[in-house]
């Protein structure tokens, strides 16, 4: 066979030469744009001659603090299209976890939305290695601003080089992307993508059995461009040609419920609050949402009451998957067999809300503590995975050693298989609750929880107890029109014919908001720490 590399320019090139009417609808401060795959082409080889005229080499870094857009888009290209390396920064870090990783990473240029200056313009003086910074603006104007070489994107690419030729001469093994993960303790790991391990992944997203992206769909990306890469979906979708709706900076559930009707948006992706709260736009609102053949979430544990109320009031599915940033990310995902399509829907229910089988080209185990688990679906243990698209090491960090041990990511989630093979995430080990030397699902209980219609969101956590070791106590936020009606006894008395007495929380606190982490998951650690105070 000929050994063609695969790199991430010629993702693009397909979509230019096979899709170039098709478009990608960007929404950035100013409004709505159209542009076509030609365009995005032509503007993408522009910035590629730029990066190069501002000093950029092969393998050097260039960093990203951006929302989802077509400019944002553009530089997925451009930079791995030249040879150096595109680090997507997630904006909802710490200003000193983001000074942490472009250090760190040892970023050459930052390519920054106007909106996002400040944060920028706020660590310019700690940041070691940039050299340039570029805002990306739709005004003609460079902003006012203390960073300085400040240049404007559009000024760049009117410069720069529409036919310039993507590198065809580079190992599909060297480094295309990089994604620090959202660290709970310590600083962000790096985690660096291959040529290879993207157009892999890409390829993965595009089948039947995944998330079956075609030309025929119209994609929208809610979860962000600089979280895992926004799981892949912008480097498929646009390698399959097809159309994608970017909902650009600070939108909410009403632009992204506008864009499914007006747009027939048929496939999108993000993590279960972004669908709590459009599930909750839905039915305050009157939208057709008919155009939608699938929802993609995953991040943490979709609630099975959500999941029911889209696929049965809504008619539409709903993919649970799995993945993490170590991973590119999608590791599983939650389809019914064949013979599986005339279960009672309640059994149907049960599948679907569990994370799902793994991808083609993927291997997974889960190990306890004598070793790999029964496929049973009630032995627990760690996950592990290995494959083409799964990172052997956190980039220059020491941590390596113990999340990278034989071939394996030790992911840290824990996780049943049943006979079908279908993964089941009960926890993540630093979550899991040990009562009396037994183990208590967060997760099982906060799905419990949300089944409830006065409840919006849930989230269970362990305290200590001088007796027990841990017990779980759950905090809840109740829905609008609830509030004065349901009373924590209410949910104590929904949660007890489910579950043995000792797994029920010893205390049910309800609250106004939950908090949560840059990526819109339970931030539990935090929560720990309020009710030390609450229950003190």
């Amino acid at each position: 066979m000929m050994n063609v590399q695969l790199t991430v320019g010629s993702l693009l090139e397909r979509a230019e030469k096979y899709f170039p009417k098709k478009e990608v609808i960007s929404r950035t401060s100013s409004g709505i744009s159209r542009f076509t795959y030609a365009q995005i082409g032509k503007r993408a080889r522009r910035l590629s001659s730029a990066l190069q005229r501002l000093g950029v080499q092969r393998g050097e870094r260039v960093g990203t603090l951006a929302w989802n857009h077509h400019r944002h888009l553009e530089v997925y290209f451009a930079a791995p299209g030249m040879g150096a390396v595109l680090h997507t920064i997630n904006i909802r870090l710490s200003p000193e976890h983001i000074v942490y990783i472009v250090n760190h990473a040892e970023d050459k240029v930052l390519i920054v939305d106007e909106d996002l200056l400040p944060l920028v313009e706020q660590i310019k003086s700690q940041l070691k290695t940039v050299e340039a910074f570029v805002v990306m603006t739709d005004k003609d104007d460079v902003p006012s601003s203390t960073l300085e070489p400040l240049y404007s994107y559009e000024h760049l690419l009117a410069d720069g080089d529409p036919e310039f030729s993507f590198v065809k001469d580079i190992d599909e093994n060297a480094p295309a992307g990089m994604c620090y993960t959202s660290a709970t303790t310590g600083n962000p790991k790096g985690v660096v993508y291959s040529h290879r391990g993207i157009v892999l992944h890409s390829m993965a997203l595009g089948l039947a059995d995944a998330a079956a992206i075609s030309e025929s769909d119209v994609a929208m990306p809610v979860v962000p461009m600089f979280h895992a890469n926004a799981w892949g979906l912008p480097f498929a979708s646009t390698w399959f040609g097809t159309t994608q709706v970017l909902p650009g900076p600070q939108f909410t559930p009403k632009i992204l419920a506008q864009f499914i009707e007006l747009e027939k948006v048929t496939i999108t992706a993000g993590v279960p609050t972004i669908w709590l709260a459009l599930l909750k736009e839905l039915e305050e609102g009157n939208y057709e949402t008919g155009s939608l053949r699938a929802i993609l979430c995953g991040g943490s544990a979709a609630p099975r009451g959500m999941i029911k109320t889209y696929e049965s009031k809504y008619k539409i599915p709903f993919l649970h998957a799995y993945g993490l940033t170590e991973t590119s990310p999608i590791v599983t995902l939650s389809r019914l067999k064949s013979y599986q399509q005339d279960l009672p829907e309640e059994d149907k229910l049960d599948i679907r809300s569990k994370q799902g089988l793994v991808m083609p080209g993927l291997e997974i185990k889960v190990i306890g503590d004598d070793g790999e688990v029964q496929w049973n679906g009630e032995e627990m243990g760690e996950l592990l995975v290995r494959g083409p698209w799964i990172a052997d090491e956190y980039y220059l960090d020491e941590r390596t050693k113990d999340a990278f041990k034989d071939g394996w990511l030790h992911t840290g989630d824990v996780a049943t298989i049943d006979e079908e093979g279908v993964v089941k995430l009960v926890d993540r080990t630093k979550d899991l609750i040990k009562s009396g030397g037994e183990w208590i699902s967060s997760v099982d209980l906060e799905n419990a929880l949300m089944a409830h219609e006065a409840v919006f969101e849930a989230a269970v956590v362990a305290v200590p107890h001088p007796k027990w070791q841990e017990r779980p106590v759950a905090c809840v936020v109740l829905k609008e029109g609830y509030k004065a009606t349901v009373s924590k006894k209410d949910l104590m008395e929904f949660l007890a014919p489910q579950f043995a007495k000792w797994w029920l929380p010893d205390d049910i606190v309800i609250m106004d908001e939950i908090p949560k982490t840059s990526v819109g998951k339970f931030l539990k650690r935090t929560l720990r720490e309020q009710l030390k105070e609450h229950l003190a």
